[in-house]
């Protein structure tokens, strides 16, 4: 078993084969693509009716057309037959993500004096509307609902609805209702996979158009987000779950081997990595890897093997720390776990990744569900540029501006030139004399 695991020598790759650990699961999305075209159109064309035959076809679920919106007894039903134990956990995981997030939120309306008599700042308003994506393709994710609509709702969004695929009976996973309730959400569409996104973006008989769409997804619900771009926002991008646990000396190869599993186990097209410049620490997680798949179910423990021991997945040992930060910003991974004594001293070079994770106490699976910051991360090396889903993906920002009489002029001279200089003669007019003038006859 310890053979099946892949182990790369950072230093003995060559150009392409280094560049080759850096490809996700999204990294092509071609056959994808044209997969989902399809799709999108037969829900453009026959809304309801395209979905209910999708869910049959796609998710092998019944659900009538009649029946794609969740009724107020589901939800009913849900709380009362759910696991007490699992509705206290879901209760705790929610007031974390709504303290953090209330802590996020910024000021309304700030304004600064650029110069005297001179206002100039920001005014902060919501979205009308998001449509939130709770996958359930391998298991149900109902931590996920409250991670994408609790920021929606402290935002201040007026229309937070949720999409997520039925079960084979056409139900909503219970867990997912109750945390719809806790996150102040009533709105839940039985539609996944791409003709969710294409049902939120152009709306059906049933399912409301919405401004926005957030969630983590499938290659085809990337791919259906991706040829909707120009319909709906299609959010951050968050597409198969990938980490990179960045381990040092003195890590230990236990801890190293349980955060290397979790996000591994999320399915075949997910990428996880150990990187480390110990080859000590990097021969012990090989060897006691098998004896926590020993622990779990056939499904997830084959999950995590295929990631670990396939192209996307495995160990990569570096020559020193140093490559082994430069390694872990190149790749720009959603989740990063940084496994030291003294983890604060590589933060302060760590630049790219959706989440940061210190210490040997600060577990994935804890960013996962009850820390607070939202788990949907941008993925497949999106890090470099995006940030994880926050109250600000919900927020717009509005530039506002207030000249006084008396700072009017000195303004006025500076864009007077300006303007003429680049040829706009109603924009100098605008700032001259005349505009004096208008005023005074007003």
């Amino acid at each position: 078993m310890k053979g099946s695991i892949s182990f790369h020598e950072l230093s003995a790759l060559a150009p392409d084969q280094r560049a080759a650990l850096m490809v996700r699961t999204e990294g092509d999305l071609g056959r994808f693509v044209e997969q989902v075209r399809p799709i999108i159109d037969r829900v453009r064309r026959e809304g309801d009716q395209a979905l209910a035959e999708l869910a049959r076809e796609l998710d092998g679920a019944l659900v009538a057309p009649a029946a794609i919106k969740c009724r107020p007894e589901e939800f009913d039903s849900a709380r009362r037959n759910l696991d007490a134990q699992l509705i206290a956990s879901l209760t705790y995981a929610a007031e974390n993500v709504r303290i953090f997030h209330q802590w996020q939120m910024p000021e309304q309306l700030r304004l600064t004096e650029v110069r005297p008599g001179v206002l100039a700042g920001e005014k902060i308003t919501p979205i009308p509307s998001v449509a939130c994506y709770v996958p359930r393709g391998k298991g149900a994710f109902p931590s996920c609902l409250l991670m994408t609509a609790i920021p929606a709702r402290v935002a201040g969004v007026p229309r937070v609805m949720v999409v997520t695929p039925p079960g084979p009976d056409g139900s909503i996973d219970a867990a997912t209702l109750v945390a719809a309730r806790l996150a102040g959400v009533d709105e839940i569409y039985k539609c996944g996979g791409a003709q969710a996104v294409a049902a939120v973006a152009y709306g059906t008989q049933t399912v409301p158009r919405a401004a926005k769409i957030v969630g983590p997804g499938s290659p085809w619900v990337v791919a259906a987000k991706r040829l909707l771009a120009d319909v709906i926002d299609p959010g951050p991008p968050a597409g198969p779950s990938e980490a990179i646990v960045l381990a040092d000396e003195t890590a230990s190869s236990r801890v190293a081997a349980l955060d290397l599993i979790n996000e591994s186990e999320h399915g075949p097209d997910s990428s996880a990595f150990l990187v480390t410049s110990s080859r000590r620490l990097a021969e012990e997680v090989r060897r006691v890897l098998p004896e926590y798949w020993k622990m779990m179910g056939p499904v997830r423990s084959g999950y995590s093997a295929a990631v670990l021991g396939g192209p996307r997945g495995g160990i990569v040992l570096a020559p020193d720390m140093e490559a082994a930060v430069d390694f872990a910003n190149d790749y720009a991974p959603e989740h990063l776990l940084v496994l030291s004594r003294d983890p604060f001293h590589y933060l302060g070079r760590l630049v790219n990744a959706g989440e940061i994770l210190l210490g040997e106490d600060t577990a994935i699976a804890l960013g996962n569900y009850v820390l607070g910051p939202s788990h949907v991360l941008p993925t497949a090396g999106a890090a470099r540029t995006w940030s994880p889903l926050s109250v600000f993906d919900f927020l717009k920002r509005t530039s506002v501006g207030y000249v006084t009489a008396q700072a009017h002029d000195g303004l006025a001279r500076h864009a007077h030139v300006l303007a003429g200089y680049e040829g706009f003669e109603g924009h100098a007019l605008a700032v001259s004399e005349a505009r004096q003038t208008a005023r005074r006859t007003a």
